[in-house]
């Protein structure tokens, strides 16, 4: 099946899900940086994923019923334009090249898009999600609703349509699962590439650098989200992005980095020490984080619920952090009262996919957590941070842990599609030696 044609059967499936109304799904604006300077672009992803059509100012227009049509309102063809900002498609371009049944230009939105709403039973869109669409659908309503007594009606309802595509989103296609994994590929050497740069005396950015390096040689524009290198104290701050500090010797570097390919994320952690050589503490620690992740990773599987994996990594670590002193008392009280929150106070993963946390609900209609099924990928990411504390061996102090994989439902049980990132103890070391850090 060609990468077109899968966009067209998404935009049939959104439509007989449905069953009779319009859907209107918008791409992302421009973002302006500074002055007349802009971010670089990043379609939306629904917009995208029912699309494959990555230029700005452009929005899908579906509606369904016994005659389905697919309308792509998008920047009309200008040579001049295209001199200074390059190719453009054009409608007539944009609906021979992506498969839409008509297209037509965004200057003419505000002209057509009413007539094509109008005596449609619905209308499904995601209100709240952009105030300026939100404000322009509200016009078009408006200029609907104004003519009732001509037996023009506006939509009776309206549904958010991101409720149905994040259903569609979880299951990933074969063609989806074949560009995460190069995505996880890519971000994998990255990874491996860093350990192999890394020795004391570097900044957090230059490893960085060495990770961004290695991302865009393979094709990947841009990470999927802003990278965390955090050496020492640092990775004890779950969201650190100032990558700004010199690494010491006898520090642990965590770094949180993945690349985006062609719309996919991949998001990939590794902690690994600046000198080459764990010490005792860091290495029990460590040991213990990656034992958590394995458990997880095994409750990864059809019918097993989503919050399993969190609960078998929980319950490792929790009877770790006993065993290491940082906790008292039983794995279930500690649990219960919280106290192992001071070292491990996030999930243990997320869905994973056009976005980093990607679209999906993770209970179901009734309140439970949902079912794992064939085609879903999520990250499987368990941690420990320990900050200094009178109740907290020394030895621990200022460490910070994170060991993240992306991982697929598959029929017989979990794919790590992230697996080429040395993870355990001695393939840390061995690479590292190799490299002659220690």
């Amino acid at each position: 099946m060609s990468q077109i044609e899968e966009f067209r059967l998404r935009r049939q499936q959104l439509a007989r899900q449905m069953g009779r109304g319009a859907a209107l799904i918008p791409t992302a604006p421009e973002a302006i940086r500074n002055r007349d300077s802009h971010y670089p672009y990043r379609f939306d992803s629904y917009f995208y994923y029912l699309t494959g059509f990555d230029e700005p100012e452009a929005l899908l227009l579906l509606i369904a019923g016994e005659h389905p049509r697919s309308i792509l309102f998008c920047r009309d063809k200008d040579m001049e334009r295209e001199i200074w900002d390059g190719f453009r498609h054009g409608p007539q371009g944009a609906q021979s090249t992506f498969g839409f049944d008509e297209a037509y230009p965004i200057s003419q939105l505000d002209e057509m898009v009413p007539k094509l709403l109008g005596n449609q039973p619905k209308l499904y869109f995601s209100l709240g999600a952009d105030a300026a669409w939100d404000q322009r659908v509200t016009t078009w309503l408006q200029q609907l609703r104004a003519q009732g007594r001509s037996g023009i009606n506006a939509p009776a309802a309206i549904v958010d349509v991101r409720q149905l595509l994040d259903e569609m989103r979880l299951i990933k296609s074969p063609a989806e699962l074949d560009v995460m994994q190069r995505a996880a590929t890519i971000t994998a050497n990255a990874h491996k590439r860093a350990m192999l740069a890394t020795k004391p005396g570097m900044m957090e950015y230059e490893v960085e650098a060495e990770v961004l390096h290695e991302f865009y040689r393979h094709g990947s524009r841009a990470p999927a989200y802003t990278s965390i290198v955090a050496g020492g104290a640092n990775a004890c701050v779950l969201h650190y992005v100032s990558n700004a500090a010199r690494l010491n010797n006898g520090e642990l570097l965590l770094i949180d980095a993945g690349c985006e390919l062609d719309g996919y994320a991949a998001d990939i952690t590794r902690t690994f020490p600046v000198s080459g050589k764990f010490s005792a503490a860091q290495k029990d620690l460590y040991e213990l984080v990656l034992a958590a992740q394995y458990a997880a990773i095994e409750q990864v599987k059809p019918s097993q619920h989503w919050d399993a994996p969190h609960e078998a990594a929980l319950e490792v670590l929790v009877r770790g952090f006993i065993d290491l002193g940082l906790c008292q008392g039983s794995v279930e009280a500690v649990i219960e009262s919280g106290d192992y929150r001071r070292f491990y106070m996030h999930r243990t993963g997320h869905w994973l996919g056009l976005d980093v946390h990607d679209a999906g609900e993770y209970k179901d209609a009734s309140g439970d957590w949902r079912s794992l099924q064939p085609g879903m990928v999520l990250t499987v990411e368990p941690g420990c941070y320990v900050r200094p504390a009178d109740n907290v061996p020394e030895c621990f102090w200022n460490i910070g842990i994170r060991i993240e994989d992306n991982v697929v439902v598959m029929a017989h049980g979990a794919e790590v599609i992230t697996a080429a990132a040395p993870k355990t103890v001695n393939d840390i070391e061995q690479l590292m030696a190799e490299a002659g850090v220690s």
